[in-house]
C-alpha cells in the first residue's frame, strides 16, 4: 500500500509560480508511474501530467503543456509539479497519484485511460487576479 502526501499548495497571484511536492511511503515508489491531477467543484478530476517510473517518459495535458513540469526524485520518493504562468482557471485542488505498470499498455495509454491505484489527499491552489 502506497501513501501519498501532497504539499506546496497555497495562494498565488496571476502569473506566479508554485511547486507542488508529493512524498510517497509504504510501497515501491520506483515501480509506479506518478501523476498530478486537479479537480474543481462540479467537474471531473483532470489528469495534468504523468511521469514514468524511470523518468524516461512524460505526458502533459494540453491545458498545462509549456507551463507545468513534472519530475521525480526516486532517491527521495518524491514527485514534483512545477507550475508557472498561473492563471485563475488553474485554481483547483491538486492531487498526486500512483499507478502500477499495466501489462500490455504503453505509458501514455495507461496514464490517460486506466485507473490510478493510489491517491493523495489533495492540496488547494488558488490563483488570484
Amino acid at each position: 500500500q502506497v501513501q501519498l502526501v501532497e504539499s506546496g499548495g497555497g495562494l498565488v497571484q496571476v502569473g506566479g509560480s508554485l511547486r507542488l511536492s508529493c512524498a510517497a511511503s509504504g510501497g515501491t515508489f520506483m515501480s509506479h508511474a506518478m501523476g498530478w491531477f486537479r479537480q474543481v467543484p462540479g467537474k471531473e478530476r483532470e489528469l495534468l501530467a504523468a511521469i514514468s517510473w524511470s523518468c524516461g517518459r512524460t505526458y502533459y495535458a494540453d491545458s498545462v503543456k509549456g507551463r507545468f513540469t513534472i519530475s521525480r526524485d526516486n532517491a527521495k520518493n518524491t514527485v514534483y509539479l512545477q507550475m508557472t504562468s498561473l492563471q485563475p482557471e488553474d485554481t483547483a485542488v491538486y492531487y498526486c497519484a500512483a499507478q502500477w505498470p499495466r501489462q500490455g499498455w504503453g505509458f501514455e495509454q495507461a496514464a490517460t485511460k486506466m485507473k490510478w491505484d493510489y491517491w493523495g489527499q489533495g492540496t488547494q491552489v488558488t490563483v488570484s487576479s
